[in-house]
C-alpha cells in the first residue's frame, strides 16, 4: 500500500519568500514622484499555523515605537490566542469546546460568548444556511479523526478512518443544531467548534481594520496563508498582482489577478494539505454531508470579494459543492469566483475574467 505525506511546508523559506513576494505583487523599489518619503516594510513570519506574508507601503512622519509589520503580527496572534484556536486552552473556541465537552445534566450547553464571537458565528451561520452545510464548522470531532491539518512530519503514519469511527464523529455535527441567543451560545453536549475553514479571512478582516486606522500606511497586501488582503495603492499607482497557485503543478501560478483598491481574496485547495492513499487523494477540505474529503471535482477554489471571512468560507463552501451550485453560490453573494476542475476545466464569473489573466 502507498502512503505517502505531501506537504508543502517541506519547501525551504526561500522558495515560499519568493512565491509569496510574486503572489503580493510586492516591488523591491519604489518609484514615482509621490514615494520620496514612503518605505516599503516587507516581512514573512508564521502565525495562526500559516506563512504571513507583509507588503506594506509606509509614510514616514514622526516617531514609531512598533513597526507596522509587527503591529500585524500582533494582531493575529492575539485573534488566534485569545479567540480562534481550539488547541490554545485560553482561546474563547477552546472554552466554548471544553464546555462542550463536558458531561452536563441536560443534553444541551449554554455558554457565554463575546460580541465579536457572536458576530463572527452569525455571518458563519448564514453562509452554512445558505450553502445547505457545505460549510459548517461545528465539525471539530470529524476533522480531528481525519488529522490532516496535524500531518505535518515526512515520517507521519496515515490511517483513513473507519466508517464507524465516520459515523461516530458525525452525530456531533450539524450547525443547524447550534442557536445563537442575545449573547449566549446554545449547542448540544459533544459538538466541537473548528473556525480553520474561516480563520484566516477573518485575519485578514482584523489586518484590514489596522490599516485603515493608521495614517501611515499607503497602501498594503498582507497574505495569510491561501488568504489575502490588498488595501490602497502603491507609490506608483500600479495595481496589485496577485498570484494563483497552480493545483497540479507545484510551484508554479495558475494565473494572475489585477486588482487596484481594497479586495479580499482566498483560495482553497486539494493540493494545500493531503495524503495519497493508493492513488487516492485525501484532502483537508472535508464534506459535513459524507465525513469524507470533498469529492466535488473540484480541486481549487479563488473567491474575490468585499470580506475576508466571507471569501475565506465561499471558497470552502464552493469548493464541497461543486462547479454549478457553488458558482451559484458565489454570485448570490456578489463575489467573483475562478473554479479548476480535476482535469483542468475553468469556471468563472463575468467579474472574475476582468482581473484574471492565465499563465501562458
Amino acid at each position: 500500500m502507498e502512503n505517502k505525506l505531501e506537504n508543502k511546508k517541506r519547501k525551504s523559506w526561500k522558495i515560499i519568500y519568493r512565491q509569496l513576494l510574486v503572489a503580493a505583487g510586492a516591488s523591491l523599489f519604489l518609484t514615482g514622484c509621490g514615494a520620496a518619503n514612503i518605505r516599503q516594510q516587507s516581512a514573512v513570519d508564521t502565525a495562526m499555523g500559516t506563512i504571513v506574508s507583509q507588503t506594506l507601503y509606509v509614510r514616514q512622519e514622526g516617531e514609531q515605537t512598533e513597526s507596522e509589520s509587527a503591529a500585524v503580527m500582533r494582531i493575529l496572534t492575539k485573534l488566534e490566542e485569545q479567540e480562534l484556536s481550539w488547541r490554545i486552552a485560553d482561546s474563547e473556541v477552546a472554552q466554548i469546546n471544553a464546555l462542550a465537552a463536558c458531561e452536563p445534566e441536560e443534553s444541551l450547553v449554554t455558554v457565554p460568548i463575546s460580541p465579536s464571537m457572536r458576530e463572527i458565528l452569525a455571518q458563519i451561520w448564514q453562509i452554512s444556511s445558505d450553502s445547505q452545510g457545505a460549510l459548517d464548522v461545528t465539525l471539530g470531532r470529524l476533522s480531528r479523526l481525519w488529522n490532516l491539518d496535524g500531518a505535518a512530519a515526512e515520517d507521519t503514519v496515515f490511517s483513513i478512518p473507519g466508517e464507524e469511527q465516520i459515523q461516530s464523529a458525525m452525530r456531533d455535527i450539524g450547525y443547524e443544531r447550534v442557536q445563537l441567543t442575545g449573547e449566549t451560545l446554545e449547542l448540544p453536549q459533544g459538538v466541537q467548534l473548528d473556525l480553520g475553514a474561516v480563520g484566516k479571512g477573518i485575519a485578514c478582516d482584523r489586518v484590514s481594520g489596522y490599516l485603515r486606522d493608521s495614517s501611515r500606511i499607503t497602501g498594503a497586501v498582507v497574505a495569510v496563508g491561501g488568504s489575502v488582503v490588498t488595501y490602497g495603492q502603491k507609490p506608483d499607482g500600479s495595481p496589485w498582482k496577485v498570484a494563483i497557485m497552480h493545483p497540479r503543478e507545484e510551484g508554479n501560478y495558475l494565473g494572475v489577478l489585477t486588482l487596484k483598491g481594497e479586495h479580499y481574496i482566498s483560495t482553497s485547495g486539494d493540493y494545500e494539505r493531503y495524503v495519497t492513499v493508493d492513488g487516492v487523494r485525501y484532502h483537508h477540505i472535508l464534506d459535513p454531508a459524507t465525513g469524507a474529503p470533498a469529492r466535488s471535482g473540484l480541486c481549487s477554489v479563488t473567491i474575490v470579494c468585499d470580506s475576508g471571512l466571507q471569501a475565506d468560507a465561499l471558497s470552502t463552501a464552493c469548493f464541497v459543492l461543486g462547479p454549478e451550485q457553488g458558482l451559484a453560490l458565489a454570485q448570490s453573494y456578489g463575489a467573483e469566483a475562478l473554479l479548476v476542475e480535476e482535469d483542468g476545466t475553468m469556471y468563472m464569473t463575468e467579474g472574475m475574467e476582468d482581473i484574471f489573466s492565465e499563465n501562458p
